[in-house]
């Protein structure tokens, strides 16, 4: 009875090759917090800034000490620019006499 689960090795999937922290997991991260970066100056700014910053926070490897990718670092700071904006847009759009809805 060959390879029922009775084979040599115990545990295909080491945990140093699913858990890594390097490679293009860092930098796929990176991308896609950008990417949601720039889509939320668009649309949806309340949800995709918060998306790119954590992306961003995941893609440096969750420190502010070492080496940095820069799309981290740009997704990091366009998610916090776009929170922001969208943050004060919603308060601008609940004051009364604002002209939206008048």
């Amino acid at each position: 009875m060959a390879s029922f689960g009775h084979g040599t090795r115990r545990h295909p999937r080491s945990r140093g090759r699913t858990w890594s922290r390097t490679g293009p997991d860092r930098a796929t991260l990176g991308i896609i917090g950008v990417i949601c970066a720039v889509a939320g100056f668009f649309v949806l700014g309340i949800i995709l800034g918060p998306v790119a910053i954590v992306c961003g926070w995941l893609a440096m490897g969750r420190t502010w000490s070492g080496s940095r990718p820069a799309t981290a670092v740009v997704a990091l700071v366009l998610g916090a620019i776009d929170t922001l904006l969208a943050i004060i847009w919603l308060a601008g759009a609940t004051t009364p006499g604002n002209g939206m809805l008048f």
